[in-house]
């Protein structure tokens, strides 16, 4: 997702054809292994004035409106000012997702035993998802380079699976279905739109008024008011029905 170079920018660069993702320069900057900028003038900006800039233009408007054009803008600076840090969005973005991350919070590991420990992981999980919707697309359907907040999130759900007994893939298939289902929920909370869901409860009921007795579970589920909204936390019966699972298999372990 890295602006390409076109001859339509003076001295500079502008969103194009997208540049491949480069690995090693993403793992460089995410681990503070990068060249540091020595050529010309002492610079005024710095990689985290850069990463907090986009962040919180992610947060106002979403991940797309996130450009090395934009943010310069955002931060009064010329776009190839942000080419001196990083090549492109593509490494920007790596860099954004681990720093809005952070890290988890003490309670996780003070929490009292594993299920605890990993019900307050989630918690906090799903709370930054909560923050930060962008991340989902940031994160989504590739192999994910991670930084050390990412790493140090991934690191306490294991610490706080550990006295479970599980095997240690059965502990990494746990944390990914807990992911998974905080994944899901911030999936719904992205596609979330209250006009077209009103329209859609409206088209429904009237399809189930005049054909609901070719389905009368659905037809049944709607009266008693299964899709109605409800005010628990969205995370807890998911998260309780997959630590209720892995309560019976460590038992049976």
């Amino acid at each position: 997702m890295a602006a390409s170079r076109t001859s339509t920018e003076k001295g500079g660069k502008e969103k194009g054809k997208e540049k491949k993702r480069d690995p090693k320069a993403s793992l460089a900057l995410l681990w503070g292994e990068q060249d540091q900028p020595r050529r010309g003038p002492k610079p005024s900006l710095t990689a985290e004035r850069i990463v907090t800039g986009a962040i919180g233009l992610a947060d106002a408007e979403g991940l797309d409106a996130v450009s090395m054009q934009r943010v310069a803008a955002e931060l009064g600076v010329t776009t190839m000012a942000l080419y001196r840090y990083f090549p492109g969005k593509a490494e920007l973005a790596d860099l954004m997702v681990d720093s809005a991350l952070g890290v988890p919070t003490e309670a996780v590991a003070r929490a009292d035993g594993w299920r605890a420990g990993l019900t307050e992981w989630a918690r906090q999980c799903w709370a930054l998802y909560q923050r930060h919707p962008w991340i989902l697309t940031a994160t989504t359907m590739r192999r994910q380079l991670m930084g050390p907040n990412q790493l140090a999130w991934l690191d306490a759900a294991l610490a706080a699976l550990a006295p479970a007994g599980l095997s240690a893939v059965q502990q990494h298939d746990t944390v990914i279905l807990v992911i998974g289902h905080i994944r899901n929920l911030a999936q719904q909370l992205v596609d979330r739109d209250d006009e077209a869901d009103q329209e859609w409860n409206r088209l429904a009921a009237d399809v189930l008024e005049r054909h609901g007795h070719r389905y009368p579970a659905l037809a049944a589920a709607l009266a008693a008011g299964a899709f109605t909204p409800h005010p628990e936390d969205p995370l807890d019966f998911g998260l309780t029905r997959i630590l209720d699972g892995v309560a019976l298999l460590t038992e049976r372990n």
